[in-house]
């Protein structure tokens, strides 16, 4: 489950920096589309992080 969770997490990572990128280099024209790309990628990572981060006793 925790590689799973690292996978997602850093996919979701990748997915914050992508759209602004593809932006800048014109590849998407829409704003709006980056802004919600970026906000689901924020949410994934929200949940996905504490479920591989959480220290083990």
């Amino acid at each position: 489950m925790k590689k799973i969770a690292m996978f997602v997490g850093y996919a979701s990572l990748a997915l914050v920096i992508g759209p602004p990128i593809l932006f800048m280099t014109k590849s998407i024209q829409d704003l709006n589309t980056v802004k919600n790309l970026m906000l689901a990628a924020t949410l994934v990572w929200f949940v996905t992080a504490p479920i591989w981060m959480e220290k083990e006793e």
